[in-house]
């Protein structure tokens, strides 16, 4: 038996770092939002380099208070070109101070980032939660009519797909996708080590692809390792102790000693781009709006982005 549970002005669908932050950005309007996502612990270890854009907004949504002292400010960057070739282009160093700015962002383990965003949920009188997915997804002309797994009924005036690369909702509204793979891999996994990273984010370009060291607090960065898809799954493979003697060689030991912490993730890399962000009442949020590589640190910044602007038009 469906239970039905009312038109709201906007349903959310997805409940990861961009859908969780559009849900409180458009129920801070004053717009009756529901959110559809299961509540369920973060299930890894990876960060995000947050923006300064993204903490302006995190800030705005009294979000950031809650997490900032589980952030590293990124005050420089360097690059380091480590091809081996022959003729080498020259380090490069860019500092925050030469633009004015205390740092030029902040590295969050998403989990935090996540147990921020749904401590602000809980909060708002005009967001209605449900611990459910959204199974269907019908648009129609006036309203978008979701069924959950539950067996819930809900209709909206606009619905925010906020559900990843396999979008239930972008596949709804008929929205279509131009995909390019790169045939390169990304290795993701944490370390600590025994010299101070003094935060600094160093990226380090090498023959397959960069290997990026970016700073967490205390004595521990976040690595993203971009191979040639067979090199990754090697590198994968390898044991712990393994793994952290190939970071530090790859650091070139400019953080002393390296131990690779538990937990490590393997993704293909791709650059997807619907044909449309909006079609049929379902706006796109995050990666069911765009997948870029993770080197740049745009791919979440993009997504906040996504929440912040469909909110200033709700």
């Amino acid at each position: 038996m469906n239970e039905v549970s009312g038109t709201h002005d906007v349903v959310v669908i997805g409940g990861g770092p961009a859908g969780l932050t559009a849900a409180i950005a458009l129920a801070q309007t004053g717009a009756n939002t529901a959110l559809i996502a299961r509540r369920a612990p973060y299930a890894d270890n990876r960060t995000t380099a947050l923006l300064g854009g993204s903490v302006d907004l995190l800030q705005a949504l009294d979000v950031w208070r809650r997490c900032a002292d589980k952030a590293a400010p990124l005050q420089a960057m360097r690059l380091v070109d480590d091809t081996g070739r022959l003729i080498r282009a020259p380090e490069v160093r860019f500092s925050s101070d030469e633009i004015g700015l205390d740092a030029f962002g902040y590295n969050i383990e998403n989990r935090a980032l996540i147990a921020a965003l749904e401590q602000r949920a809980a909060e708002l009188s005009d967001l209605t939660r449900f611990d459910d997915e959204a199974d269907t997804v019908t648009p129609c002309d006036a309203i978008v009519a979701i069924g959950t797994a539950h067996g819930k009924s809900l209709s909206a005036h606009l619905v925010a797909g906020a559900d990843g690369r396999q979008s239930l909702c972008r596949e709804a509204a008929g929205i279509a996708v131009k995909r390019r793979d790169l045939n390169q891999c990304a290795l993701t996994f944490n370390v600590s080590h025994l010299r101070p990273h003094r935060n600094i984010s160093t990226e380090f370009h090498t023959p397959q692809g960069p290997c990026v060291f970016v700073p967490l607090p205390g004595n521990r960065c976040s690595v993203v390792w971009v191979a040639a898809p067979k090199e990754a799954e090697r590198l994968i493979a390898l044991s712990d102790d393994e793994l952290s003697v190939a970071a530090e060689r790859q650091s070139h030991s400019i953080l002393g000693r390296v131990k690779v912490e538990p937990g490590r993730h393997l993704f293909p890399l791709a650059i997807e781009q619907p044909r449309q962000f909006a079609k049929a009442r379902v706006a796109l949020v995050g990666e069911a709006a765009h997948v870029v590589p993770p080197i740049g640190a745009q791919g979440l910044n993009m997504g906040l982005r996504d929440a912040a602007d469909l909110a200033d038009i709700v």
